[in-house]
């Protein structure tokens, strides 16, 4: 956590110190070719200028409560109970992600751009206990955490299409990427109540990482028409073998579609449909499957049933469709904020498991040029343009 904080101030001096006296920043929001006008949450939007840096810090908080099956609600309560009775000894009841991205890219040429996404997460899932647990145990629930270094994300986009060079109306996009497995998936319970229960493994869901490297193809395209921007997002992601621990994450599919207004030259509203399909699990945990980790016993010392959904893999996938509304304003050249709110309009899941509330992402975005950028005004740039004269 320590590295973290630090790691985030070294970014945080590089956004406000980098490019203040180096560079003749384009005025606002409206650049063809630079920060401004994309979606800051989407993976590959926009297209920076040749020969520039861009970095991306966004912490992001989302809250998800309650139970759902398919699209309808469950009460907690009609799933606790006896394991002999297929009845569950604890249940999920809320949960609170708090994650930070960091993006490090770089536009090699004008089509060409490459980047990685690192990440943390921290995790924590309350969780409700049967009459028999609250009895053995004095408490009616307890809390499930898990922290630390998420999947890394290595990203590649190819434009293919622009109507113009320097200031593209309309363009299309390859969007290629790589899931680095740098996410632990060895978490133990260590805040269980019951000691001999601290040992074990976290189940799926609170794991940090998916111990897989799973690629990821997209397309995207995006238009303008000044003071109007919008466009259009389609990413895959396949994961097609187990991790050691013997399972792997579901394929997931991704659709966005924004539009923004800008109102003021360095200032403009944003609104999206994201929707996004994930696959049940694979395989089985290891330690599920071939220990005691997540299993109820009886008296006998036998298996009986899973203490929680969260060790059924048929409790997890669905479909969710959000509604995202947000603002982005440039308090100076080559520097962006933006704040997003998401809400979901639809959850289809496979259940029992926890639906999404809301979610809140902060992003501050800057852009760095190099001495080989046009926008570079070192001694040996003086004078010249993108035309060269």
């Amino acid at each position: 956590m320590k590295r973290l904080y630090i790691l985030i101030i070294l970014v945080c001096l590089i956004m406000f110190i980098g490019p203040k006296n180096t560079v003749h920043a384009y005025i606002g929001l409206c650049c063809g070719k630079c920060g401004g006008n994309m979606p800051m949450n989407i993976p590959g939007g926009g297209v920076p200028e040749t020969n520039e840096f861009r970095v991306k810090l966004s912490p992001m908080w989302m809250s998800m409560k309650g139970l759902r099956d398919g699209i309808h609600g469950v009460s907690d309560n009609t799933l606790l109970g006896m394991p002999s009775m297929k009845k569950f000894m604890a249940v999920p009841t809320s949960m609170d992600m708090y994650m930070v991205n960091l993006s490090i890219g770089y536009s090699f040429t004008d089509d060409l751009f490459g980047g990685l996404m690192f990440m943390w997460k921290k995790l924590s899932m309350d969780m409700k206990f049967n009459s028999m647990m609250h009895s053995s145990t004095g408490r009616s629930s307890y809390t499930m955490k898990s922290e630390g270094m998420g999947d890394t994300m290595l990203m590649v986009k190819y434009r293919l299409y622009a109507n113009d060079p320097l200031i593209p109306t309309k363009e299309y996009s390859l969007f290629f990427g790589l899931n680095l497995p740098t996410g632990s998936i060895s978490e133990k319970n260590t805040t269980h109540p019951v000691e001999e229960r601290r040992k074990e493994l976290l189940p799926y869901g609170m794991q940090l990482g998916s111990g897989t490297f799973d690629p990821t193809i997209g397309i995207l395209y995006q238009g303008s028409r000044s003071p109007f921007w919008w466009g259009t997002n389609l990413t895959y992601t396949y994961r097609f073998y187990d991790n050691p621990r013997g399972y792997h994450l579901g394929n997931e599919f991704h659709y966005d579609l924004y539009g923004m207004y800008q109102f003021r030259y360095d200032m403009l509203t944003e609104i999206q449909i994201n929707g996004t399909w994930w696959g049940r699990i694979k395989g089985s945990m290891d330690e599920f499957k071939n220990g005691d980790s997540g299993w109820a016993k009886d008296g006998s010392g036998n298996k009986v049933y899973p203490m929680s959904p969260l060790w059924i893999t048929d409790n997890y996938g669905g479909h969710r469709i959000s509604l995202s509304a947000g603002f982005q304003w440039q308090p100076f050249p080559l520097h962006i904020v933006d704040i997003l709110f998401t809400i979901p309009l639809y959850q289809q899941i496979n259940g029992p498991q926890l639906e999404e509330d809301y979610r809140i992402m902060f992003t501050y975005y800057v852009e760095i040029p190099t001495p080989s950028s046009i926008r570079y005004t070192g001694k040996e740039k003086q004078g010249r343009s993108r035309l060269g004269f």
